[in-house]
């Protein structure tokens, strides 16, 4: 069974010694090149950027990734042009296969992630592009045409202003944080919920088959009851159960 995100993120930040918050995060690739380290090391750390902010700069991260692939013979593509995106799909499948590798490869010696990074703290990456200077540029007009009037006050005013702006930005980040949390986790949810889709499906067709043979499953049974049982007071939409009683009767 694969490991859950939740999981995967423990394994990862106690493995090496940061803290990232979201899958979506190693999109950068340096924890990519960390996870291989541990297992190797001799990984060249000092060019893997923790730190790495731009797309560029984990372009350069997967360069070295790719290197490493190469001579240690490893037979898995990386999809860069996916992952240097920060999509929460296409990290998690990636970071599900690095941690089946690290588990068939590492060898359980001690592994000093902090050393081999020189002490450098990880800052978890960002995952998405800088916010627009566009409305704090308009603030800063705004100011500029009071000077023209005449002195701009020494006091209240301008530390007002200054102050409001830095509280405007800041809420402009927590809404942005949260808008790609809730992204993330709609993905998420799209993600397994078209997994167990298929699953629903395979097992009706072999229910089918079965029927036609007049014969019984006693596991497609129990999977199907897991797949269409509900938690206590959840009521289905009326629009989802007039599907659900025509699925039923087709």
């Amino acid at each position: 069974m694969a490991a859950s995100r939740t999981d995967l993120l423990a394994w990862l930040n106690d493995l090496l010694q940061i803290n990232y918050t979201k899958v979506e995060q190693c999109g950068s690739g340096g924890a990519y090149c960390q996870i291989l380290d541990s297992i190797y090391g001799d990984i060249p750390m000092k060019r893997v950027k923790m730190n790495a902010k731009h797309e560029y700069e984990f372009v350069a991260n997967y360069k070295v990734m790719q290197n490493v692939f190469k001579a240690k013979k490893i037979d898995k593509p990386i999809p860069v042009d996916k992952l240097v995106k920060c999509k929460m799909q296409d990290n998690l499948e990636f970071l599900q296969w690095m941690k089946r590798f690290w588990d068939a490869n590492f060898g359980g010696q001690g592994y000093d992630a902090v050393g081999r990074r020189d002490g450098g703290v990880a800052d978890p990456p960002a995952t998405v592009a800088p916010l627009s200077t566009a409305r704090s540029g308009s603030g800063n007009l705004g100011v500029g045409s009071g000077r023209a009037g005449g002195k701009t006050p020494i006091g209240g005013h301008r530390s007002g202003s200054a102050q409001s702006n830095a509280n405007e930005i800041a809420l402009q980040g927590q809404v942005r944080a949260l808008t790609e949390h809730l992204e993330g986790l709609e993905k998420e949810r799209d993600f397994y919920f078209a997994k167990l889709r298929d699953i629903e499906i395979l097992v009706q067709q072999q229910m089918e088959v079965l029927e036609a043979e007049e014969k019984e499953d006693a596991t497609l049974k129990s999977i199907q009851a897991i797949l269409y049982s509900t938690e206590d007071g959840f009521e289905v939409p009326e629009g989802e159960a007039a599907l659900v009683d025509e699925e039923e009767t087709f």
